[in-house]
């Protein structure tokens, strides 16, 4: 007979062992002032928004829509045209390679090529939702029912198969796919204004610089209310149009030129190892190599396992504490609105906005990267679960329980299946941002990865991304063999894509 797989139970009291081990580990300090008067003076500035720099933010605001617009539509044609062939491993590595790496590294990169350009925000969203919609247009086609693909003649080609047989069958959870993917792309082209491209990003960096927390809890406003009015201005029928508006204000947009033969070097020089430039040499080919895999690669593997692994579990405990705050029965109809207004708001903000955010409080340790990680995903998780459980609702008893007691006895146990498999599935997603943290400043591979490059050494950073990808992918495989072999898993839908 075959082994029994792991538990749900076990498998989550394996995470939660496994991040108290890692606790004492990992930098909790707070950096040398006091947390509660940064906090207060925060808050202080978010209770009395000032939209009086309406011009800066109207900008910021148009920027962040055209760059999500058009780094979506792309990726999206991009991953559609690739979707037919995804079975083929010279298809399917690349685009696990592409989408294994940050929005925020792809920008750094093409800007030393491109500069802080149009084409270089655009490109920094498409390439990695490239790989993201080739997976799930390809999941989504393996889905569908075959029937209609084995009636067609022997003889018919793979794509006018995939074009007549499986696309209509699809095409409506593709539309539901990609508007959800805008989300996502309005959450990427935010943060671009971090490393200087001039979205929400950019403003929020600045009024922070100053001091300014009127005006920043004013870009905060508008972002929340732009990511949640999205599905009233962005449909199937104006995408067209909302794609020409892009193409048009992103032509416009003026950047500094990039000096002549910028792509041959980049490819011929900037990337390519050190000792290779001047011919094949294996020993100091190694030599160049061994202090960039033992003084930052594996340092910064630690570190971003280390703050990705207890995110993962304060994302369970997060999410499992709040999903009953959006049921009806448990918290009552006020309670129901608070909470869907709370988890919106932690939801909609990007973990690295949140993380910058955090960093104002408590300055650079790993604190504020795993309390933005968990409260984030956390959200995520908790919408998905609440919804699942405020549909459980009508099914009950008349006289089933409320409150607490219909939390914890009923929704809680017949959810704790879906909870871990979105626990799972959001596994790699936490580790993807949590490498991109260190351009906060904490010790994860981000923090070499921008250390690099700021040093223009591209050949050190190509092989820090090589690394960030490998443990990405790896993290992706053992959660979807745990998620297959609890038997936890559930079909990821429109608003479970990855991220």
């Amino acid at each position: 007979m075959p082994s029994e797989g792991p538990s749900r139970r076990g498998v989550a009291l394996g995470f939660a062992a496994l991040a108290l081990v890692l606790l004492p580990f990992a930098d909790l300090t707070v950096a040398g002032h006091d947390p509660w008067a940064a906090l207060g003076r925060m808050l202080a500035g978010f209770l009395r928004p000032d939209f009086g720099a309406v011009e800066q933010i109207g900008q910021a605001l148009a920027a962040t829509v055209f760059f999500a617009v058009a780094g979506v539509a792309l990726g999206a044609v991009a991953g559609f045209c690739l979707t037919p062939f995804y079975h083929l491993r010279i298809v399917r590595w690349p685009a696990i390679g592409v989408r294994s790496i940050h929005e925020l590294f792809w920008a750094l990169i093409l800007m030393q090529v491109l500069g802080i350009s149009a084409l270089t925000g655009v490109l920094a969203i498409a390439l990695p939702y490239a790989g993201i919609f080739a997976k799930v247009f390809a999941d989504q086609i393996e889905e569908a029912d075959p029937r209609p693909a084995e009636v067609l003649p022997p003889g018919v080609d793979a794509l006018t198969r995939f074009l007549y047989a499986r696309l209509p069958l699809i095409r409506v959870s593709m539309q539901s796919y990609t508007l959800y993917r805008l989300e996502c792309g309005l959450r990427s082209s935010a943060v671009l204004g971090f490393v200087g491209l001039p979205t929400l990003g950019f403003q929020l960096d600045s009024f922070f610089r100053v001091g300014d927390y009127g005006a920043a809890s004013a870009i905060l406003i508008c972002y929340i209310a732009l990511i949640a009015t999205m599905r009233l201005w962005m449909r199937p029928s104006t995408a067209p149009l909302w794609i020409v508006a892009a193409v048009v204000y992103l032509a416009l947009l003026r950047s500094p030129p990039m000096g002549e033969g910028a792509l041959i070097r980049f490819l011929t020089e900037d990337i390519v190892p050190a000792p290779l430039r001047d011919g094949w040499d294996p020993g100091e080919l190694m030599a160049w190599l061994w202090p960039i895999l033992s003084r930052e690669l594996w340092p910064g593997l630690l570190a971003t396992l280390l703050v990705a692994q207890i995110a993962l579990a304060l994302t369970g405990l997060v999410a499992i504490t709040t999903f009953g705050l959006i049921v009806r029965r448990v918290t009552g109809r006020a309670g129901q609105l608070a909470g869907h207004l709370g988890l919106v708001i932690l939801r909609s903000l990007p973990e690295y906005m949140l993380a910058y955010l955090f960093l104002q409080v408590f300055g650079p340790s790993m604190l504020p990267a795993i309390l933005a990680l968990s409260l984030h995903n956390g959200a995520i998780i908790g919408h998905l679960l609440g919804r699942d459980g405020e549909a459980l609702v009508p099914g009950l008893r008349r006289d089933a329980p409320r409150g607490l007691t219909l939390w914890g006895w009923e929704l809680a146990p017949r959810l704790f299946g879906p909870f871990l498999a979105l626990c799972l599935y959001r596994w790699e997603i936490i580790l993807r941002e949590t490498a991109v943290m260190g351009l906060l400043g904490v010790a994860t591979l981000g923090f070499y990865i921008d250390g690099a490059i700021a040093e223009l050494r591209l050949d050190r950073a190509v092989v820090l991304l090589i690394g960030t990808g490998l443990l990405t992918a790896a993290i992706d495989r053992i959660s979807r063999s745990l998620r297959q072999r609890t038997r936890g898993a559930r079909r990821i839908g429109p608003v479970e894509g990855r991220r």
